[in-house]
């Protein structure tokens, strides 16, 4: 029984060290690619990107815009409420600017668009896709994956930003509109508590997710054997590895910062 324990438990270490060491080699190859950018396809990669933050950032927003404001006015407006004017801003800074903005951007951008993406690689491997373009001598890292990793985590950037926009702003209107509470109060406490550890540690967290959710999206859609099965397998797999991961990375950055 305990030998039997200890194998299984060996056997999970080492699969799971194979998989982080196949994503950073994954992830070494698309910084090697981004860095010595070759001439040619420079436009199809180019194109690439665009359509992806497009697709990622631009029409995500009618989903982080609702999002932003029923989870960041009510809660900041509860909290400015209940901890009074010289708490709220610092709890806002905490609750939404160095927590909830990074993950619950990073959660619908798995759910929404890395999901697409790993069903998009599944299909082209099953498909043969992948291998037609390696026998035309085109790289499919280069043409494929590196627009939707440079992509992916530009808009988890934008997108970041748009949601504290929008949690902080509609926190404002609501604040002066159904309390009491001295809105200026409120401006000066929430200026004095943000910092410049805040900004760049927030920044930090929405850079890692995107080029995690990217990574782990990337590698699962191009592991899709040749069943049409292994694409919902993997597809599934993606999505609950990418925001675990970003669970991980979120308390890690936190502990560095703030520890």
């Amino acid at each position: 029984m305990l030998t039997s324990m200890v194998g299984k438990t060996g056997r999970r270490t080492l699969a799971l060290l194979d998989y982080m060491t196949r994503i950073f080699a994954l992830f070494w190859r698309l910084l090697h690619l981004s860095l010595f950018r070759q001439k040619e396809g420079r436009i199809m990669v180019r194109r690439g990107i665009v359509e992806q933050v497009y697709f990622t950032a631009v029409q995500a927003l009618p989903i982080i815009i609702p999002i932003a404001l029923i989870v960041g006015i009510p809660t900041i407006l509860q909290l400015a409420v209940l901890s009074g004017q010289q708490e709220a801003g610092r709890i806002a800074v905490i609750l939404v600017v160095r927590e909830l903005g990074p993950i619950l951007t990073a959660l619908v951008v798995t759910l929404r668009s890395a999901t697409a993406v790993t069903i998009e690689l599944g299909y082209m491997s099953v498909l043969k896709e992948i291998e037609a373009l390696e026998m035309a001598g085109i790289d499919p890292l280069r043409l494929i994956c590196l627009p939707r990793l440079v992509g992916i985590t530009v808009a988890i950037v934008c997108l970041f930003v748009v949601f504290n926009l929008v949690a902080i702003a509609g926190s404002y209107v609501l604040i002066l509109t159904f309390t009491e509470a001295n809105i200026s109060q409120f401006l000066i406490s929430f200026s004095q508590a943000i910092t410049g550890i805040d900004i760049i540690a927030s920044f930090i967290k929405a850079f890692s997710f995107g080029i995690i959710i990217s990574l782990v999206c990337i590698y699962r859609g191009l592991s899709c054997h040749s069943n049409f099965t292994w694409i919902a397998i993997n597809t599934s797999k993606a999505s609950m590895e990418s925001f675990f991961f970003c669970l991980v990375a979120n308390i890690f950055i936190t502990v560095v910062f703030y520890g």
